[in-house]
């Protein structure tokens, strides 16, 4: 997911603080001769060749008095709002990744999955590329609940539900659900009529919203609420991420 060299030994300090800083080498390697770099103790840091092991890591440091916590990787749970893709850019949308700015190591974040732009809810974000893999590898079926607001009610899941292109969704569970129990960030339109949550371990295109169609009904609005076991927390206002210990996401 990027061109720096970390180890399991470590990393230059002056690589790991161009990552968190989101500077050049050059810009970094500058701050540490020149003074600018001090440790929690503020002590001047003046070898930017230093190695800065894994075990050491979160770190605080200040540079040029500003503080700064270093990371060697970091895992960010956003409340994704509504009418913006899962892109890192994109030229007629509004992006969810320029909801994580001010995160650490913005620049390395991708996103696990993606949610639809009329999807909100909890969407992850990783520098880790093993376990964007890991986690988005069908195999894993790493479970995702929805709360969806529909237009009229559903009928009963069969044994197994075939949708028109074949695909046969793994739904682990499905239920009706009072207005009042839905998460918060599920947006509540006039038009909806009843709420169900579904949880689901596989992941076609649209399969959410081609499941309730399947069953008779329309997803009007549509909220994930978690992802393996971390769950979307009711006081995440849209917009606002969170950092998370993604190793807590499934088990194994």
């Amino acid at each position: 997911m990027n061109d720096v060299c970390i180890t399991r030994s470590g990393q230059r300090f002056d690589q790991l603080l161009a990552r968190n800083l989101g500077c050049s080498r050059a810009e970094a390697r500058h701050l540490f001769h020149s003074g600018a770099v001090h440790d929690h103790s503020d002590s001047p840091i003046a070898d930017g060749a230093t190695v800065v092991h894994p075990r050491d890591l979160p770190m605080l440091v200040r540079v040029r008095q500003q503080e700064f916590v270093l990371y060697d990787a970091c895992h960010v749970l956003l409340n994704k709002p509504i009418g913006c893709v899962t892109a890192l850019r994109d030229s007629r949308h509004a992006v969810a990744y320029d909801c994580l700015g001010g995160a650490p190591l913005y620049a390395e974040l991708r996103p696990i999955g993606r949610l639809d732009s009329d999807t909100t809810g909890l969407l992850l974000w990783t520098t880790d590329g093993t376990w964007l893999q890991r986690l988005t590898h069908p195999k894993r079926r790493v479970p995702r609940t929805y709360h969806a607001a529909l237009a009229r009610p559903f009928s009963t899941l069969p044994p197994r539900l075939t949708l028109a292109d074949g695909h046969r969704p793994d739904i682990t569970h499905l239920a009706e659900i009072d207005v009042s129990t839905a998460h918060p960030s599920l947006i509540r339109p006039n038009g909806a009529t009843k709420y169900a949550t579904i949880t689901i371990s596989s992941g076609a295109y649209h399969e959410v919203r081609r499941i309730f169609a399947a069953l008779g009904s329309h997803v009007v609005s549509l909220c994930r609420v978690s992802f393996g076991h971390l769950v979307l927390p009711d006081d995440l206002p849209p917009g606002d991420y969170r950092r998370v210990t993604i190793e807590a996401v499934v088990d194994g």
